[in-house]
């Protein structure tokens, strides 16, 4: 009998040849309902009430039902399911039994089976009881919305390191999940009298649980120290390191291919970069710049995620410059920002210096891309198209403090071949004179080449 992780791990890849697993779309609209809204109240109570409401500061966009839907149903395609169907139930809170309440589970139940759906897929998480609950309804398998997540992000780990962090996450998500499954998780089975030993086979399975979470965490401590060493050699030279950051298929990896000339894996489907990237880029004062391409971010973003991709993620708490990039051409675009905002907030990275990249504006209309303006936050691009690169990376250069740069005036003797080079090689220069066996060179030159030129700078 498999176990319950590894029927997680390859829940979305289906075998070759096999057909693709009909998946049942399952959404939850609630909105707690203040217990004053249901009380009749008096001309001034109301006012009073208006007045407060109208004071509080304004929340983040929230995405609703619908949208929140649709976002399920990109998952669930890129998990490699067809939809056969889908159902959105609306109540004043979730029920804590079912989450969609009985006559509506009955209901799903009965759709899901005319369209011959092998699992419900519910964007919300579900406790243990309640995916239960509602397997003893429906008769197909129950998946919560991070459970999806986490059988993609499975799906598409590819290094050593990223299998590690996944299943780390998958584990922390099934452990609590494992109580009040004794007879389903017994190597005996059978009915009347097994009770006793799927309990067994219970906390043998979770102590087997246990014992493989410390080991993945161990792993990716090492992994975690064997960063920092990296990191701590690449901070002993002048160079920064620049994170993208956005929410997932907002073309990251598009926009890292782009300004470093890499090769990495660009794809419409959700979180197909899982593997952290590092490339070069030379930026317009020729001072060299790291910069690392993530994972994307999501909606709810499982906590399980983000606690096992921390030693990943690091690399934004430590980058000298954040590039949040944004889908220009989604009508979720300021939803999706506010989600990118919370999680950089839960990295503790919300005070770096951002830089927000308006991706894909070459999907705009003409006449709404012609208004597009950038400001001192603000930059608008087409990384597929190479529009606004050119501005992007002098923002960037602006940004970065490392190895700053300054406008200085040389006269080197032509002789000193080595000096020249290096200046041509790594500075920005603007006028260029011959004289007397002497080259007079006005330039933007880094910090560290300065150093080596100071003997002929004139002013």
């Amino acid at each position: 009998m498999r176990s319950r992780e590894s029927r997680l791990s390859n829940a979305a890849e289906p075998a070759a040849g096999m057909r693709k697993e009909r998946a049942f779309l399952v959404g939850l609209d609630y909105r707690r309902r203040s217990r004053t809204s249901r009380k009749t109240l008096t001309p001034a109570a109301q006012a009073a009430r208006d007045v407060t409401v109208n004071q509080r500061t304004p929340s983040e966009p929230q995405f609703s039902a619908e949208e929140s839907l649709s976002e399920l149903r990109d998952l669930a395609v890129s998990a490699g399911a067809e939809i056969v169907g889908e159902i959105l139930q609306h109540r004043d809170r979730p029920d804590p039994a079912t989450l969609i309440g009985r006559g509506k589970l009955e209901e799903t139940a009965g759709a899901a089976a005319s369209a011959n759906a092998d699992l419900l897929l519910f964007d919300h998480d579900l406790t243990a009881s309640q995916q239960r609950n509602v397997e003893k309804v429906v008769h197909a398998r129950v998946i919560d919305r991070t459970q999806l997540i986490l059988d993609i992000f499975a799906t598409h780990a590819r290094t050593r390191e990223g299998q590690l962090q996944v299943e780390l996450a998958q584990l922390e998500y099934i452990l609590p999940r494992l109580a009040g499954r004794g007879a389903e998780m017994s190597q005996l089975g059978g009915g009347i009298g097994t009770r006793g030993p799927g309990e067994t086979q219970l906390e043998t399975d979770r102590r087997k649980i246990h014992r493989r979470i410390r080991h993945l965490q161990q792993q990716i401590e090492n992994v975690r120290l064997i960063r920092a060493q990296q990191r701590q050699r690449r901070e002993s030279v002048p160079v920064a390191t620049i994170a993208l950051v956005g929410y997932t298929n907002a073309g990251k990896s598009t926009l890292f291919n782009a300004l470093t000339n890499a090769a990495v894996l660009e794809s419409p489907r959700m979180f197909a970069t899982l593997d952290p990237t590092l490339r070069s880029v030379t930026l317009p004062s020729k001072r060299k710049a790291l910069v690392s391409d993530t994972v994307g971010f999501i909606r709810n973003l499982p906590h399980t995620l983000v606690s096992s991709f921390r030693a990943t993620l690091e690399e934004v708490q430590r980058s000298a410059l954040v590039l949040h990039v944004s889908d220009a051409s989604s009508p979720l675009s300021a939803e999706q920002d506010a989600q990118v905002d919370a999680v950089l907030k839960e990295l503790g990275a919300a005070d770096k210096p951002k830089l927000l990249v308006k991706n894909k504006i070459d999907l705009l209309p003409p006449k709404q891309r012609d208004s597009l303006r950038d400001d001192a936050q603000t930059v608008h691009v087409s990384a597929v198209k190479a529009i606004g690169l050119g501005t992007l990376l002098d923002r960037i250069d602006q940004a970065l403090s490392e190895d700053a740069t300054s406008r200085v005036r040389l006269r080197i003797p032509q002789k000193e071949g080595k000096a020249l080079a290096m200046l041509e090689a790594r500075s920005r220069i603007y006028s260029r004179a011959y004289k007397d066996g002497l080259v007079e060179l006005e330039a933007e030159v880094p910090a560290s080449v300065t150093r080596h030129v100071k003997a002929w700078v004139v002013g």
